[in-house]
């Protein structure tokens, strides 16, 4: 199983974001500049093709930082 530090370089790397951003397990989403449906598809893809983990919007809307989207792993 990857560690938060991989899954939130993954996470960085398939959400793309415009300008660089710091992220930790405890920031929220909502707090990130460009978190919105594209980057929250972009999360779903990276959990379909790096850790052929289906999750869907539902799963994400429960997600309020990075660390949960890291639990759903699990």
């Amino acid at each position: 199983m990857v560690t938060i530090e991989q899954f939130i370089e993954q996470f960085l790397a398939a959400v793309d974001f415009q300008d660089p951003v710091e992220v930790k397990a405890d920031t929220k989403l909502l707090d990130l500049p460009e978190w919105d449906s594209l980057a929250a598809l972009a999360t779903i893809v990276l959990f379909d093709t790096e850790y052929g983990k289906v999750i869907v919007g539902p799963d994400i809307a429960k997600c309020v930082t990075v660390g949960d989207l890291y639990a759903l792993m699990g």
